[in-house]
């Protein structure tokens, strides 16, 4: 990964992390360690789990086991070093580190928002097209769309933040955030970000509104076709397989939506902490979980691996 030319006078940033109270570092510590344990484990074992079992080798796991592994990559840019930070007081992060710390959390963050638009559109074709499935969604299909996703989401990455640090930043190296988020730090350029601006004009509803877009189109085609089964049993399984789905769109998009996309006397930089703690960190460690909990297979596959019994 090469950055255009560094043009700062700044070699380093400060991040003034989540709070300055003493008395909170520790319970912090503890918390966000135990997060980011749960999340590393739950991951993984949802990613072993799905490679292990034959009958999870469907498209829905497979997409599954994607979106584990980009969970744990983006919690992984950003957990560890805010429990250094509260560990150890080190708030420093270099001009480099900073520039690669934004690469993936927006790479794995654009990667996460068309992973889950092919789970909704893996659902529509199982709820809506039953008969057609295996044909629609074949094992080509879904490479596609899973590739497809990391090579827009990388890209897309690319293109912001390469333009991003091509500005000139003079005015201070103090970031009010706990990790290198993008609004906070061009409010420290003294260059034009008017390029910047437009660039996120154009990739913001490329990665977050056209995945959206097609999730909702996905979801309101399913509705319809669970309106019209005759069966409460059909229905009732229809809402069962794209529940847990739905349940981390909702999560997701509410967060991403509420910190980038509302105006910014709605809320205050208290509160952007509270959303972004709650996307980078808490988030990864939620949609394992979610799946683990509301699945029946994966709760089997589990159950068969604890108990030693060939899956």
């Amino acid at each position: 990964m090469t950055f255009m030319e560094n043009r700062s006078e700044v070699n380093e940033f400060i991040l003034l992390g989540l709070t300055d109270a003493p008395e909170l570092q520790a319970p912090l510590f503890i918390m966000f360690t135990l997060i980011y344990l749960i999340t590393i484990v739950g991951n993984l074992a949802i990613v072993a789990l799905i490679s292990s079992d034959s009958h999870l080798h469907t498209p829905m796991y497979f997409f599954l086991s994607n979106l584990s592994l980009v969970d744990f990559g983006y919690s992984s840019t950003v957990t560890p070093k805010v429990i250094s930070g509260l560990l150890r007081g080190d708030k420093v992060i270099s001009y480099n580190g900073c520039a690669a710390q934004m690469f993936f959390v927006a790479a794995f963050a654009a990667t996460e928002s068309f992973l889950l638009a092919s789970m909704a559109y893996d659902r529509h074709a199982a709820v809506c097209k039953p008969l057609h499935y295996t044909t629609t969604m074949t094992s080509t299909v879904c490479a596609y769309l899973a590739s497809g996703s990391y090579i827009f989401g990388f890209l897309n990455s690319s293109i912001v933040i390469g333009n991003t640090f091509s500005l000139f930043f003079c005015r201070s190296n103090v970031v009010h955030h706990f990790f290198c988020d993008l609004p906070p730090l061009l409010v420290l350029s003294c260059s034009d970000i008017h390029i910047i601006e437009l660039v996120i004009f154009i990739s913001g509803p490329f990665t977050v509104f056209f995945p959206f877009l097609v999730i909702f189109t996905s979801y309101l085609l399913i509705f319809i076709s669970i309106l019209r089964m005759h069966s409460a049993e059909g229905r009732q399984k229809a809402f069962s397989t794209c529940a847990s789905h739905l349940t981390i769109v909702a999560i997701y998009y509410g967060t991403i939506i509420f910190m980038y996309f509302l105006p910014s006397s709605t809320h205050s930089k208290n509160i952007d902490k509270i959303v972004s703690v709650f996307y980078t960190i808490i988030i990864p460690m939620l949609n394992p979980l979610v799946y683990s909990l509301r699945n029946k297979e994966v709760k089997n596959a589990f159950r068969k691996a604890v108990s030693g019994q060939q899956l």
